[in-house]
């Protein structure tokens, strides 16, 4: 006989196997065209929205990817000739909703969301991304490189848009409304890609509308579903921004009298019909009000540092996605700004103002267009150079790109200090970026030519990268040459005259029972070899790594790696002052034990660590590193951030202990109101650094700073620099 039991349990196999059969068809909504406006007060009480069709029968992506979510969410969608309308019906199991903070552009993983993505242009490459907590705090980021992975996620892009929230005992409501203005999508739009995913972090679970495999990121544009307009989308206006500033500084350095300076400019944002924008900058204030995190290095290498400076930031990736972002990126926007003096110190080069064309042309071409001048400075010898690059791509196949590019870099005058070598510097190349329709093959291929004064034989960079992905596996294979010529002075190339190898494979194991959600186990070997030596192998990194994924969202890893590196140059890892640096046109083995955990984000303290121990070049290290946040919600975050390096090598050699602490408290009082102070302590480059920030956002995108730095250091605790800055930026449209 057929218990009850068994019956029940056979209808819900039926209805996952034919759900799951559903799944394999792209997802859609029919999207209705309203004639009026709808007031944003998160309460979805207009009539308009008892007819409007949803994006609902959410997935689960955490902790398991394969059925339906828990808990219910009901996304509406509806437009109008200006505005696209979504209101949000998040339930839950109660109404004790986390919040890491009320500050503007928040972290998905520890905070209650509902995320949308829209891919306007349908094209599988770009998307925009609006986000709004259980708060009604907001989030805005630009989705590229087809959403693959974190590093196409930039959350410094800022338009306006409207949202309102309200919470209950097992919901909480979003209402939003998106201008067509702040978006960019061709004339005549009947169909958009889109995703909405959400994170529920009071049952640790995270549910996508059309669903993502669970080792993926939910922004992966393979995996979009779609709207459907009811009417296609008349072109909008086309609105004109206009963002000047006022900064006023105060500064002392050691031994010179106080410095007091103010000065003005500002962009100007101009939309060319959908897809085009074109931005303006004239004497932008680059200093800006942000703070770079000091890193230990341990390297022979420069490290590079994101870029936040928003003139460089709209369609930024059409210009930096060229080349291998790790190994030979010939257009680093940071380096625009950013000189060497003539004893080769790096400091701070005045923008005299710039130019930039860039967006989508239609469905399958992108253009961009850059042209930045920057000031001579004479006491400095430092030229003044235009900086320019021009870049194409086209979409080919299914979801491939292949995109060309010049970068010019070049000085117009005669400087007596210049060199003949230095006049200019060009590059020119080809990129082929493979990408299957759901992302299972991904590649990068490409080659590129530097020209210098006098030097345009060899100068080559290329590249030949596959990687294949799915649920359990994953491989990659990766070559990369960069000729010891090759340069390109707007790029980031932290070694030339290489040849790099790397062979990586990984296998994602997901349990059935238990309390660990999934586990994997990866490795990889790195080699590089050296042009100059007869392609002699310089370095080789082999490391194994197994890491563990609970229900709780917490991960645990264990890694061994071995490693090793012939010295071409006398080298230091301590960068200690006057030390005796380690022999150069030796072999060094070693190798290194870790392990390291992450705790759930969600809990009121959370925390990260690393701890590691082995050899290290002719000696031994032990590194301790972490970072620990306490939240009292919604208002206050601390945070302590920690990298302890002890170095024991023999003698002659130095022997250190490296320490960088950095703690931080970020007040957010309200929604406009933030204060945010941070100290970072560094022994390796013999500098504590202090800065407090207070920031009012009166106005939408339309901000107040008041911004206090001091620098000293910390060999005799002398001061270095000190400066107190007033800046107002605001927004006008046209």
């Amino acid at each position: 006989m057929i218990t009850l039991k068994k019956f029940t349990f056979t209808l819900l196999l039926i209805s996952n196997f034919l759900t799951l059969k559903a799944q394999e068809s792209k997802r859609s909504v029919f999207v209705k065209k309203i004639n009026t406006n709808i007031t944003i007060d998160g309460k979805l009480d207009e009539d308009v929205w008892l007819n409007a069709n949803s994006a609902n029968s959410f997935w689960q992506q955490f902790p398991t990817d394969s059925i339906r979510s828990f808990n219910k969410s009901d996304v509406k969608i509806l437009y109008n000739d200006t505005h696209l309308f979504i209101g949000a019906d998040a339930s839950s199991f109660g109404g004790d909703f986390i919040v890491n903070s009320l500050r503007r552009d928040f972290s998905a993983r520890n905070n209650d969301n509902v995320t949308l993505v829209f891919d306007t242009f349908q094209d599988g490459q770009n998307a925009f991304l609006f986000g709004v907590s259980a708060f009604g705090v907001q989030r805005e980021a630009l989705v590229s490189d087809r959403g693959i992975n974190i590093s196409g996620f930039n959350l410094n892009w800022d338009v306006k848009w409207e949202s309102k929230v309200n919470r209950y005992n097992d919901r909480f409501v979003v209402e939003i409304a998106i201008p067509f203005s702040s978006v960019k999508y061709p004339d005549n739009s009947k169909k958009w890609g889109f995703q909405a995913y959400r994170y529920d972090l009071q049952t640790n679970e995270r549910t996508i509308w059309s669903r993502v495999p669970q080792n993926l990121i939910p922004i992966n544009i393979g995996f979009f579903g779609e709207l459907v307009f009811e009417e296609p989308l008349k072109k909008t206006k086309s609105p004109i921004y206009i963002i000047p500033y006022i900064n006023s500084l105060t500064s002392k350095k050691p031994n010179e009298n106080i410095q007091n300076s103010l000065s003005a400019g500002g962009d100007i944002k101009l939309a060319i019909g959908n897809g085009l924008n074109l931005d303006v900058t004239i004497n932008p204030d680059f200093s800006n009000v942000e703070v770079d995190n000091i890193v230990t290095n341990l390297t022979r290498f420069e490290i590079s540092l994101p870029e936040k400076r928003q003139f460089f930031i709209d369609n930024g990736d059409l210009f930096s996605q060229f080349g291998s972002s790790r190994e030979a990126s010939p257009f680093f926007s940071r380096r625009i700004g950013i000189a060497r003096d003539a004893d080769g110190n790096t400091i701070q080069n005045r923008i005299l103002g710039g130019i930039r064309l860039s967006g989508k042309i239609n469905k399958d071409w992108r253009l961009g267009i850059l042209s930045v001048q920057n000031e001579e400075d004479f006491p400095n010898e430092i030229a003044s150079y235009n900086n320019s690059m021009l870049a194409i791509q086209r979409k080919v196949f299914d979801q491939s790109q292949v995109g060309v590019f010049m970068i010019n870099k070049e000085s117009f005058k005669k400087y007596d200090f210049l060199k003949e070598g230095d006049k200019f510097n060009r590059v020119i190349g080809i990129d082929y970026n493979l990408a299957s329709s759901n992302n299972k093959w991904i590649g990068k291929f490409y080659t590129h030519k530097s020209f210098q004064n006098d030097d345009n034989t060899g100068n080559i960079s290329s590249q030949a990268n596959l990687i294949y992905n799915t649920r359990i596996w994953r491989f990659s294979s990766d070559f990369v040459y960069i000729d010891e010529d090759f340069r390109s002075d707007l790029g980031f190339i932290p070694r030339r005259g290489v040849f790099k190898s790397r062979l990586s494979g990984l296998r994602n194991f997901y349990p059935k029972t238990g309390e660990i959600n999934s586990h994997r186990i990866s490795v990889y070997n790195l080699m590089y070899y050296q042009q100059s030596l007869d392609y002699k192998k310089t370095d080789q990194k082999f490391q194994l790594d197994y890491s563990l994924e609970f229900k709780d969202q917490s991960r645990l890893g264990i890694s061994y790696n071995k490693q090793y590196i012939f010295l071409s140059n006398p080298f230091d890892p301590t960068r200690s002052n006057n030390a005796e640096p380690l022999p150069s046109q030796l072999g060094y083995n070693f190798g290194t034990m870790g392990l390291n955990y992450t705790s759930n984000y969600a809990q009121v303290f959370s925390y990260s660590a690393k701890l590691s121990y082995g050899t290290f070049f002719n000696g031994n290290r032990f590194s301790i590193s972490g970072n620990s946040t306490y939240r009292i919600q919604p208002k206050v975050v601390l945070s302590l951030l920690w990298d302890y390096n002890k170095i024991d090598l023999p003698k002659p050699y130095a022997s250190a202990d490296l320490i960088l602490i950095s703690p931080k408290i970020d007040l957010t009082l309200t929604k406009k109101f933030f204060w945010s102070t941070l100290v970072q302590y560094s022994n390796q480059q013999n500098n504590l650094g202090i800065n407090s920030r207070i920031q009012w956002r009166f106005a939408p995108l339309s901000d107040l700073y008041l911004v206090y730095n001091d620098s000293y250091n910390t060999g005799n605790m002398t001061p270095i620099f000190r400066s107190i800055n007033l800046k107002i930026t605001y927004w006008i449209n046209l």
